[in-house]
């Protein structure tokens, strides 16, 4: 029997990538995908889909107990303000009653709990990605010593916000912070930060220190490298095997064409 696995289908290329690569694993796909959110592309490669509104769980269950699905994943995110737009069953509204703190992943590590006391396990969501994931080190050219040492300490700062969690992603240059991901997403961030220097911005997008690694990891991609080089920003540093890097090999020649430094880093690192 072809093995499954549930698909909750957020936005941008990670959940097609997620199908594509459990499909050529023999793995079927059954995704349940979010309207306004997910790209429509999934229907062409996801094995079936249940479209639904932001904070229907309870169709999310009904439609993998139905298909028989014990395992899933969440890949891709939701824009934090259709949070506003969001329409919750009484099922979201009797978690989120529950719980004291409307952080992301409080609210995320509670849906999976409620999944899984439905005998649906949520799973790490680089399940079959592991190809995907940032090196450690420099990918594309080395870093000057001022960029190096922009990084070393916008890490430190990125690492703080995502603690508050604020956001996953801050823009530096020479020791002043440009900008700080907010509700509007990184790509909106690197573009206000850019927007305050004639350019050579420090992007640095990391793991916030609490987070659950089954749900919302750093994901950056090709559109990503054309936003830096629209604000001509020189350096994206992400963290080394914590970070998917969204259809790779054009990502690197994107990112070498446009002479942007791309790194993966590690806490703690001294070289």
């Amino acid at each position: 029997m072809t093995k499954k696995i549930g698909l909750i289908a957020g936005n941008g290329r990670f959940p097609l990538l997620f199908a594509e690569e459990a499909r050529k694993s023999g793995v079927q796909v059954i995704a349940v995908a979010h309207v306004g959110e997910t790209d429509p592309g999934i229907e062409a490669i996801a094995d079936q889909v249940t479209w639904i509104r932001v904070g229907q769980l309870g169709r999310i269950i009904r439609a993998f107990r139905s298909a028989g699905v014990t395992d899933a994943v969440m890949a891709g995110g939701i824009k934090k303000m259709r949070i506003f737009d969001a329409r919750p069953d009484l099922r979201s509204l009797k978690i989120l009653a529950r719980i004291r703190e409307r952080k992301d992943d409080v609210i995320l590590r509670a849906f999976a709990e409620e999944l899984e006391r439905e005998q649906i396990m949520i799973r790490d969501s680089t399940l079959y990605l592991s190809a995907l994931l940032a090196d450690r080190g420099e990918m594309t050219r080395a870093l000057s010593r001022s960029e190096r040492e922009d990084i070393r300490w916008g890490w430190r700062l990125a690492k703080e916000i995502g603690r508050l969690d604020i956001g996953q992603c801050v823009v530096v240059k020479e020791g002043v912070v440009l900008a700080v991901e907010a509700i509007d997403g990184t790509d909106a961030t690197i573009r206000r930060g850019g927007a305050l220097t004639s350019g050579g911005a420090v992007i640095i997008k990391v793991l916030k220190p609490q987070q659950d690694t089954r749900f919302d990891l750093p994901a950056v991609g090709p559109a990503t490298i054309e936003v830096m080089r629209e604000v001509k920003a020189s350096v994206l540093a992400v963290e080394a095997n914590r970070t998917l890097l969204i259809d790779r090999p054009d990502l690197l020649h994107r990112a070498k064409e446009a002479n942007i430094a791309l790194v993966g880093w590690s806490d703690g690192e001294k070289d």
